[in-house]
């Protein structure tokens, strides 16, 4: 197994042509794994206190999928956001720190994905989309500087918690399956936001968290929809 993680450390470090191939095919690969449902084996099992299915209306169900995919979205984002950062991050302990966490950000891909599923739903059609310009803007941070990066990871973390809170709300009451699930990646968000100020994340500009917002809430009417 070791082995293994070494193999896959050296073709991210090599500086040859070809092992920059193969660090291309690790990020697409990657990336494919973001945006295709059931590619990621999930290292953890779903965060619930009990395998009870809550017995939910058709309003209901179609309620909380619609949160669930809003969450499943956030989280496709999220891993084009550490993808793109890890690509153009300047020191190789932000290009970790990005990696870890995008790791752990899997499993909150996997439950939202499972939830979904277990709804009758599915996570939203742009999928694909929302990668793409996620990785984007995480590889133009990461090119800025490690301070931005970091700071765009934290305010990322911050906004993502703010709207896992508000889902918690609105959450039909017996659903406490869902509620297990978000209140589980709550916590591990906001460890990602302390783990990026701590490494020295700037806080952003102003107009950047406004924008930020701004596209954080027409993704959202999206993908609760779509």
């Amino acid at each position: 197994m070791s082995h293994h993680h070494d193999d896959h450390n050296s073709i991210l470090a090599s500086p040859t042509p070809h092992g920059l191939i193969d660090r291309a095919i690790v990020s697409f690969d990657k990336g494919l794994r973001a945006i295709v449902p059931k590619s990621n084996p999930s290292t953890r099992p779903l965060p619930v206190n009990s395998d009870k299915m809550p017995e939910l209306s058709i309003t209901e169900s179609r309620h909380v999928a619609g949160l669930m995919r809003i969450n499943h979205t956030g989280e496709v984002c999220a891993q084009g956001l550490y993808h793109g950062q890890a690509v153009t991050a300047k020191s190789e302990r932000v290009k970790q720190e990005m990696h870890h966490a995008s790791l752990e950000e899997i499993d909150h891909l996997v439950w939202c994905e499972t939830r979904l599923s277990e709804l009758g739903s599915h996570p939203s059609v742009f999928t694909p989309v929302w990668y793409g310009l996620s990785f984007g803007l995480g590889a133009v941070a990461g090119l800025v500087s490690d301070e931005f990066s970091l700071g765009f990871v934290a305010e990322t973390e911050a906004q993502v918690s703010e709207h896992l809170q508000d889902h918690l709300t609105r959450l039909p009451e017996q659903d406490c399956r869902s509620r297990d699930i978000l209140t589980q990646m709550d916590i591990e968000e906001c460890e990602h936001r302390d783990m990026a100020i701590d490494q020295g994340g700037s806080v952003l500009p102003e107009p950047v968290r406004v924008t930020m917002r701004w596209l954080a809430n027409r993704m959202k009417d999206v993908a609760y929809h779509l």
